[in-house]
């Protein structure tokens, strides 16, 4: 893992990516160097359109879902990714090698070889993501622990990264029962230092639900660490690998001696500005979509077209939400909040097709320019569940130290909330995200949304 701008990484998407990037220049530059028999077509115009349609086809990429983990993916999602992608990005190379100003001839010449090299980059992509891991990027990891969070961590493991293999469970002499396969366990009769060397480990995770009590050889794993080897507990290494803040593995003293949760004035100034920008162009670009949903809202139920509830907001503030009406008007005519739920009848057929786009949301780009809201954060929920959630959860008043969001890394990370355990596990998304939120993963959470709408991943 790399961390970037705060945001925690895989290696492998850093270099697929540098990858892709490499092969639509170099493909686009050889083709011109092979048009101009040996003499670059177009110098630095040429450089300039492949670094821009390179970063272009990253971004298609990024939406298409390529960069993600692509391990569930079935061949017919993989190869519609592909074609959303080659459509795109082969549209974008058509129109810019078409009118770009070439100091010589060839307007339209590398037109072709420009659609042709990304054609090459993501049939490369599809075919490298049938792939398993590289041998040279695996990473050897052993667990400290058998028990159940032992079991969690061998689970998050197996799930968000192919290149780590696990290499077995350590258990610590304090634990009372072993959770994991007994064929994994290694032996405690040599001491945790030579396990280590004997097996070439490149990474510990202590996985231990209790410390005191000589459960943590201090010593040893601190020889560990100086052999150069990483040592993570529980918080860290889910951040990490799931990029989220599990409850059952935090500690108070964790969020506050550990980095992150930094809220300064050039951060905040930053995503101000990026929110104003950013929320007048989606509602230029959005106004005909918006003007044909409120006909058809009028049309199937009447009026109101839009509905006003009260959220909680930065620091606790209440505020006004708007949204396009998606249910019945009579949705709560008892008064008494009620979670959304699957196929919930109170729903119209309008509705329902707005929630699938996402189209409903779009009344909330005015809350973001009013400043009651941002693009990117924890999405705003209603005082009586935020009463309610605030005594079952620990930890869940923290997320309203920043604006809530438009969208967030929970929603394209999670599927929609409907009870006390959903917000929980949406709770663990929302903490990572206050404690590394920076522009680069509102840029990230801004691409992902694209590919959720897109597919209509989450709607309720």
């Amino acid at each position: 893992m790399i961390r970037l701008f705060n945001h925690w990484l895989h290696l492998r998407t850093l270099l697929v990516m540098g990858t892709d990037f490499a092969f639509v220049i170099l493909g686009v530059i050889g083709m011109a160097l092979w048009l101009g028999n040996g003499a670059l077509l177009g110098d630095k115009v040429v450089i300039a359109c492949s670094i821009a349609l390179a970063l272009c086809a990253l971004a298609i990429n990024a939406w298409a879902g390529f960069y993600q983990d692509t391990r569930n993916t079935t061949r017919l999602q993989a190869i519609s990714r592909a074609a959303f992608s080659v459509s795109l990005a082969a549209l974008f190379a058509y129109g810019m090698f078409s009118f770009a100003p070439f100091a010589s001839e060839g307007h339209e010449v590398l037109a072709l070889p420009a659609m042709t090299a990304v054609l090459g980059m993501v049939v490369h992509r599809l075919g490298a993501v049938r792939v398993g891991a590289s041998s040279m990027l695996v990473r050897r990891v052993l667990i400290f622990g058998a028990g159940e969070h032992a079991l969690a961590v061998r689970r998050a493991l197996d799930k968000s990264d192919p290149n780590v293999q696990i290499v077995g469970f350590y258990p610590s002499p304090t634990e009372e029962s072993i959770q994991v396969p007994e064929d994994r366990v290694l032996p405690v009769s040599s001491s945790l230092t030579d396990t280590v060397r004997s097996l070439d480990v490149d990474e510990i995770v202590v996985a231990l639900s209790e410390r005191r009590g000589g459960a943590m050889p201090l010593r040893e794993l601190l020889d560990c660490k100086l052999l150069g080897v990483k040592v993570l507990d529980l918080a860290s290494h889910f951040e990490q690998a799931l990029g989220q803040i599990r409850l059952d593995s935090l500690r108070a003293g964790w969020l506050i001696f550990g980095d992150g949760f930094r809220q300064g004035w050039v951060r905040t100034a930053v995503k101000r500005l990026f929110d104003i920008s950013c929320a007048l162009v989606l509602l230029l670009v959005s106004l005909p979509v918006m003007l044909v949903a409120a006909v058809l809202i009028v049309l199937e139920s009447g009026f109101p077209v839009f509905y006003r509830q009260e959220r909680v907001g930065l620091n606790g503030r209440l505020f006004n939400v708007i949204k396009f009406r998606s249910m019945r008007t009579d949705a709560e005519k008892d008064g008494k909040p009620r979670w959304a739920t699957g196929n919930d009848s109170r729903v119209t057929r309008v509705g329902r097709l707005i929630r699938k786009t996402r189209i409903d949301e779009l009344p909330q780009l005015i809350s973001v320019l009013k400043g009651d809201m941002s693009l990117v954060g924890p999405r705003p929920e209603r005082p009586f569940f935020v009463d309610q959630l605030t005594r079952d959860i620990p930890f869940y008043a923290v997320r309203h130290s920043v604006k809530p969001g438009l969208t967030g890394w929970a929603q394209v990370r999670y599927h929609y909330g409907a009870s006390v355990e959903d917000s929980a596990e949406k709770l663990q998304y929302d903490l990572y995200y206050v404690k590394n939120h920076t522009l680069f993963l509102d840029l990230i959470v801004l691409f992902e949304t694209v590919g959720v709408v897109l597919t209509g991943k989450g709607a309720q």
